[in-house]
């Protein structure tokens, strides 16, 4: 039997979106799905590149990027789907200009889960669960120094 690493909501977010933003979405799937199969290291050399330069985001922004990503993207709706989900949002942030953290952790509770997620102004955004559920054991954000 498995546990969902953290709820998530599988059904399609009731957004809707100007084309422009729609595209945008879209592209940030597409090169998040690609990045989301390379190693850790280089997500995060890659992610900490683009931040160079970027303003954190702040949480609206950050919760409308993920939005908009699950708006586009059944499979960035779905629990397994919360590395493409997590880069994809943090890839639209920065076409806006701003950048939220990006996590890699577990759950901090019994059983052991790994999972992914962004967050803005210390809180992590769009995951519905309590404070300290997860750890973060990876985090990159804006300033982050690449390897």
């Amino acid at each position: 039997m498995t546990a969902p690493t953290a709820p998530t909501a599988v059904e399609r977010p009731a957004v809707v979106l100007r084309p422009g933003r729609r595209l945008a979405a879209l592209a940030a799937v597409g090169v998040a799905r690609l990045l989301a199969t390379q190693s850790p290291a280089r997500i995060r050399r890659v992610l900490a590149r683009l931040g160079d330069g970027a303003r954190p985001a702040d949480y609206a922004s950050a919760l409308a990027a993920r939005q908009a990503v699950m708006a586009v993207s059944p499979a960035c709706r779905q629990e397994r789907g919360c590395v493409p989900r997590s880069i994809a949002t943090t890839l639209l942030c920065r076409l806006a200009g701003s950048v939220p953290t990006w996590c890699v952790g577990v759950r901090a509770v019994a059983p052991f889960a790994a999972h992914a997620w962004v967050e803005a102004d210390g809180v992590i955004v769009g995951e519905a669960v309590p404070p300290g559920y997860l750890r973060a054991l990876l985090a990159v954000g804006p300033g982050t120094e690449p390897w």
